[in-house]
């Protein structure tokens, strides 16, 4: 999922749907019928039932259990997972379709409220694991080898163990969760539900971001100018939820004795801290050399003296305007996924013959573009706003290698497919670069390699230099709420205290920007993610290097480290390509692969 800059617009409601083609649309019954299926009743009675047996029948044991009863108490669980996982895909998936609805919000809320209360009672599965003595899991996974296959899930698990908290503590966050969970709600719906005029019409927030892309420049100033105000209208109520959710957060973190704000999300991801840090220096460092250099080149190319914040995603004045139909970006996918390895390109296909992509963009649908990989026995769903651009084709082949990988982890079940945000980018940026440098190969004049070329650094920036700046500013955004409640002017001034020093001297920042993080759905949603698209950047950057250099078999390799999904950590998964991502010099690889395509562009000046 991702919140760069890929807008789009409602293009039904502007009369642009004629030339994209047949746009897909989600058939959610490989899930549920519908909120009213049977099945659906059957699942919530049996899920209801199976996490008061569980406990009833594990609780207060797991450290007696012998291997054999321990892999089936896994697997119980593992199943509950998948039922659970099932209910929460469907809900949110038909939400996501039309986030205004009041009935779809209420169902939402409904089956969230009703889980939840359904697991309490299994929170002492993972506190129980973390009392088991080391030597006594060691014996257990040594005279069970399918039990040793959850090693991974154990270890993951039990790196929380210095930060847990009482059993009644840990089920009371537990029920708590439905909390966060309405203010995650309140962001997503306040969202969906603005409205921009812009020249007399009137469009959603996908919509009027969408003209930040414009040719027109005064169109681009009106949309910035538009979103400004409709933002500072509502600031008060982006401010009241990033307040609350930060310092909910706080509270956790210092009951838990965390030490930073950032130690949950590293967990999450399986990542060391260091690894972290040694990327966001790399990065930070490398500033001048890549969007500091890049945005002065653009500049120039635009006949500017300064650059507004509205010319950050412009156009090249020679760049090619067409209308990009559904069926040429599909075909543009699929020959690149296929020419890397025809079985990248069949595991691609149902996903726009089976109902798997809904690709229109529709009033009050979520903005932005995700892959949900739902649960393991079903497949994922993908999930654009498609509005025949460029950079939209892109976004296909960015969610598409989400589908991929979701696809081929699946094997590994509900506990073990899933991979850590900072590898679950892998597939989807190789998936682009693929797509990129098909569409390089095919350029028929300078001028076309120029604007592929200057189109990837920018996706580049957006994915590297943006995001360490958004995780800059939550960092400093978590750091200032420990010290006590944020206007938004304080929030305004974080914002802006990361924006000058990562794009670089091109750039002047109209009245208004200062608000512009209140659209950012990561920072509400998961806090910290942002950094895991600069690592997965820069991962896949590496990672290509190897490709490119015909490295014998890597085709299979990465069909396997995909395969692996979150059954290994990154040194394993990566060390078939010689690469690791725990040396500091890791990172400068991806980032050359970056100012490569600026010194060429530069070139091309000369």
């Amino acid at each position: 999922m991702r919140d760069l800059p890929f807008p789009v617009r409602d293009a039904n409601a502007m009369g642009g749907a004629d030339n994209l083609g047949n746009l897909p649309e989600w058939d959610l019954t490989d899930l549920y019928a519908s909120e009213e299926a049977p099945e659906l009743a059957r699942d919530l009675d049996w899920l209801e039932g199976e996490c008061a047996a569980f406990a009833a029948d594990y609780e207060g044991k797991l450290a007696e259990l012998d291997a054999a009863a321990l892999l089936a108490c896994v697997q119980r669980n593992e199943k509950i997972n998948a039922v659970a996982g099932r209910i929460m895909s469907f809900a949110g998936l038909r939400y996501y379709q039309l986030t205004t609805d009041a009935e779809r919000a209420k169902f939402l809320s409904d089956m969230q409220e009703k889980i939840t209360v359904f697991t309490t009672p299994l929170v002492f599965f993972t506190l129980e694991i973390n009392r088991i003595e080391d030597d006594v899991l060691g014996a257990h996974f040594a005279a069970n080898p399918d039990l040793a296959r959850y090693e991974p899930v154990f270890r993951r698990i039990r790196a929380m163990k210095p930060y847990q908290l009482s059993d009644e503590l840990e089920k009371f966050l537990h029920d708590l969760g439905v909390v966060g969970d309405a203010w995650e709600r309140l962001f997503d719906e306040t969202i969906a539900g603005l409205t921009f005029t812009v020249d007399g019409e009137e469009l959603n927030i996908e919509g009027t971001l969408n003209l930040l892309t414009e040719q027109d420049r005064s169109k681009r100033e009106a949309a910035a100018r538009e979103l400004a105000r409709v933002f500072q209208e509502n600031i008060k109520t982006f401010a009241r939820v990033h307040n609350t959710q930060a310092k909910e957060k706080e509270i956790v973190d210092r009951w838990r004795k965390m030490p930073t704000a950032q130690t949950g999300r590293h967990l999450s991801n399986d990542v060391e801290p260091e690894v972290v840090e040694a990327l966001r220096e790399a990065v930070v460092a490398a500033y001048p050399k890549l969007s500091h250099r890049y945005y002065e080149l653009k500049r120039k190319w635009l006949g500017l003296d300064v650059m507004q914040v509205w010319d950050r995603n412009a156009p090249l004045p020679m760049e090619d305007t067409r209308t990009v139909s559904w069926e040429d970006a599909e075909k543009t996918v699929m020959e690149a996924y296929a020419a890397f390895d025809p079985r990248m390109a069949d595991i691609a296909a149902p996903f726009f013959s089976k109902g798997w992509i809904d690709a229109a963009v529709k009033p009050g649908k979520a903005p932005g573009a995700f892959a949900h990989p739902t649960v393991t026995e079903v497949h994922p769903y993908v999930m654009l706003n498609y509005l025949g651009k460029p950079r939209d084709v892109m976004t296909l082949a960015h969610e598409l290698g989400h589908g991929v990988h979701q696809v081929l982890a699946a094997d590994q079940g509900e506990m073990l497919s899933s991979t850590p945000l900072t590898l679950a980018e892998t597939a989807s940026v190789f998936g682009e670069m693929l797509t990129f440098r098909k569409m390089l190969d095919q350029a028929e004049t300078p001028e076309q390699r120029k604007v592929l070329l200057a189109g990837k650094v920018e996706d580049m920036i957006n994915t590297v230099v943006r995001q360490i700046a958004f995780y800059d500013f939550e960092c400093k955004l978590h750091a200032a709420r420990r010290e006590g409640e944020l206007t938004p002017g304080d929030i305004n001034a974080l914002w802006m205290s990361v924006q000058a020093e990562s794009l670089g001297p091109a750039f002047e920042f109209m009245d208004g920007y200062e608000t512009f993080w209140a659209y950012i759905p990561h920072f509400v949603h998961s806090p910290f993610y942002v950094y895991a698209y600069a690592f997965g950047d820069g991962l896949v950057n590496a990672l290509y290097s190897v490709y490119e250099s015909g490295a014998e078999g890597f085709e299979d390799k990465y069909f396997e480290m995909l395969r692996a999904g979150g059954s290994k950590h990154h040194k394993e998964l990566l060390a078939p390509f010689g690469l690791d991502a725990s040396d500091p010099k890791f990172w400068d690889k991806g980032l050359s692969m970056i100012s490569g395509f600026i010194d060429e562009l530069e070139a091309m000046e000369g």
